[in-house]
């Protein structure tokens, strides 16, 4: 089968578009015709190999998953003897755990679910990691609750829709921060209110807001908590900033729980896990209108690369996804 395969660590130019051997598949595994793929900075981050500080867990001097991508859409080609909720020729989504970038993958069937009719797989391959990272900080690390005020920085990226759309839903009154030309998509997806940080020191304390999820990674946390209420929670799941050996993410995770022993805020980074439960509230959500995955542009599996440097250069607007 074709596949974008990676064998060191680089710029895209190490995604290579070659034949690989058909995945292996275990008892609990479903083996899938992959429709499309979503890329997220996650992506970009392992085939750098950055943070320094991920690579016991990526792989010291090259990827251990040799097969880019983790979301995936498509349909089931076979299930193995344990799997009994899925079915040849059903059309799923979740996280393919040795690689999406591929024609074929295999994905545990704890992190699968039918995929909602009322969108296509290009939408459903921008759902899983997006959707799960976003619900999770705002439930599990946040804990929004109904007319609290939330600020979405890097609003207008793969997490940060998601984290608009499901702010709101969760009765949120939610501030979208992103670049000039990407208010409208913010507005609308339903948040209340939008600032250009081209043009607007959102950190300036002139404003607070009660939760923070910054998608970016890039601000100082001594920023970030003028623009929170002194009782506010902060929320760090981007890492693109902060260099190459710690990443802005690893600021919430190594400064910020000993700031908040000193001070009223909570300051958290976290990292998502998806899980079935998860996924099905992202599809009841998606399937009840509230939630609508945004795709900024559709690659083909032998350009997988370009799609790379374009989420990297390009700061796109919603999610890039792969067909295949």
């Amino acid at each position: 089968m074709k596949a974008i395969v990676q064998d060191r660590y680089g710029e895209a130019d190490v995604l290579e578009f070659r034949d690989v051997e058909e995945p292996q598949v275990g008892e609990k595994d479903v083996l899938i015709r992959v429709r499309a793929a979503g890329a997220g900075p996650d992506v970009w981050h392992i085939m750098a190999g950055k943070p320094y500080m991920a690579r016991p867990v990526l792989g010291w001097s090259r990827p251990k998953i040799r097969i880019r991508g983790w979301d995936v859409a498509g349909t089931v080609e076979a299930v193995w003897s344990a799997v009994t909720e899925f079915a040849r020729g059903d059309e799923v989504m979740g996280e393919a755990q040795r690689g999406s970038f591929a024609e074929l993958t295999v994905a545990p069937a704890d992190k699968l679910i039918r995929k909602p009719s009322r969108i296509s797989f290009e939408q459903a391959a921008a759902v899983p990691v997006s959707g799960t990272t976003a619900i999770q900080a705002l439930r599990d690390k946040a804990r929004v609750q109904p007319g609290q005020s939330a600020l979405v920085i890097g609003a207008a990226g793969g997490v940060g829709t998601f984290t608009v759309q499901i702010a709101k839903a969760m009765g949120a009154s939610v501030t979208g921060v992103a670049s000039t030309s990407k208010l409208d998509l913010l507005r609308s997806i339903g948040a209340d209110d939008v600032i250009d940080y081209t043009r607007e020191d959102f950190t300036d304390g002139s404003r607070t807001w009660d939760v923070i999820v910054d998608t970016a990674g890039r601000r100082p946390l001594r920023e970030l908590r003028r623009a929170l209420t002194p009782k506010g929670t902060l929320v760090i799941v981007g890492g693109d900033g902060g260099g190459n050996w710690t990443g802005g993410f690893f600021k919430g995770i190594l400064r910020g729980p000993i700031v908040s022993m000193f001070v009223g805020q909570k300051l958290l980074a976290f990292t998502a896990k998806t899980t079935k439960e998860d996924l099905q509230a992202l599809s009841e959500l998606i399937e009840a209108g509230k939630v609508t995955p945004v795709v900024d542009r559709t690659y083909d599996l032998v350009d997988a690369a370009d799609a790379v440097r374009y989420l990297h250069e390009g700061h796109p607007a919603g999610k890039i996804v792969v067909t295949v």
